[in-house]
């Protein structure tokens, strides 16, 4: 998969398929995007083209900034991109300048004059331009003017649900990590540097590593304790994450994430860590006793590897 961070930068190439987007969570939805679009490449001799943006739009124009959460990371979204076999994805720089283009000039100026689309394949709710004024009517009547074919991808239902970003991340607000992962089409995950924590789990015989997750806006779940699996260094782990302020032992003012990881004994301090949630199993509690905690989390590691042992491989 070929990456430009400058439109200018990209060499037109045959028959190109393309669509636009932010994509947060290239989730089922965007998968069937995607992969139309590698029927039609294949159909007439094509590439793929995603072009997306970076900033995410919201961050740049200040919308609801308080409330801000993304469900993926941008290095997480070109990584999803080339698992789904997209051909070239280009990266336009969000400013607020940009964000006054107004939708004809933007298909006109950057998406006819430097890609030359000979299809544009959209999702059934695709908006675009100043103030998201662009439409599909305004799609058609442009691929009219400049010679590209409109596809319109309907909504995708899982379960009966409509598919949609806002969907999964609140789910992710509210625990309920299973339901967006079917909307997702794989495990929510987290990454971040493994740092020093009170070192009280190694003392109860439950070691965890605590993870310091540095984007500030990434939808990292409500608190509890979440059977999971543990990505380091390309070997995949199971694990129990408790998402919380550890209310036992310190009753933390800002919600950590640490995970205790089965069958594992290296010190990793400093070392990059993935978390992948499966299922919340229980809520935070605040025990009576250090004790108790122990006995619980005996319980939860029972409850959590019965649980994965059960996935379908």
């Amino acid at each position: 998969m070929k990456v430009y961070y400058n439109i200018n930068d990209f060499k037109p190439v045959k028959n190109a398929i393309v669509t636009v987007g932010t994509f947060d969570g290239v989730h089922l939805g965007h998968q069937a995007i995607f992969r139309r679009m590698t029927a039609d490449a294949r159909e007439i001799g094509g590439e793929t083209v995603v072009v997306t943006f970076h900033p995410h739009p919201r961050l740049v124009l200040n919308i609801d900034s308080s409330n801000l959460r993304f469900i993926t990371t941008q290095e997480k979204k070109m990584e999803i991109f080339k698992q789904t076999g997209i051909d070239n994805v280009v990266v336009i720089e969000f400013t607020k300048e940009f964000s006054r283009t107004a939708s004809e000039v933007f298909i006109k100026d950057y998406i006819v004059d430097k890609i030359k689309p000979a299809r544009l394949v959209v999702g059934y709710d695709h908006h675009f331009g100043k103030n998201r004024m662009g439409d599909f009517k305004l799609l058609f009547d442009l691929g009219q003017r400049y010679h590209f074919k409109v596809e319109r991808i309907p909504a995708l239902d899982v379960e009966n649900i409509a598919v949609s970003s806002t969907k999964i991340r609140k789910a992710l607000e509210n625990g309920d990590v299973k339901k967006a992962n079917m909307l997702l089409g794989y495990e929510y995950t987290v990454c971040g540097e493994v740092i020093h924590g009170n070192e009280l789990g190694r003392k109860l015989g439950f070691p965890t590593a605590n993870l310091n997750i540095p984007e500030n806006y990434k939808v990292i779940g409500v608190s509890g304790v979440y059977a999971c699996h543990v990505f380091y260094q390309g070997v995949k782990y199971n694990g129990m994450s408790n998402i919380g302020y550890r209310p036992t032992v310190s009753g933390n003012s800002e919600l950590t994430t640490e995970v205790h990881i089965f069958d594992f004994d290296q010190t990793i301090y400093g070392q990059q860590l993935c978390i992948s949630f499966v299922e919340k199993i229980r809520e935070e509690v605040k025990f009576a006793n250090l004790d108790e905690l122990k006995q619980q989390l005996a319980n939860d590691r029972i409850t959590v590897s019965e649980l994965l042992s059960n996935l379908p491989s």
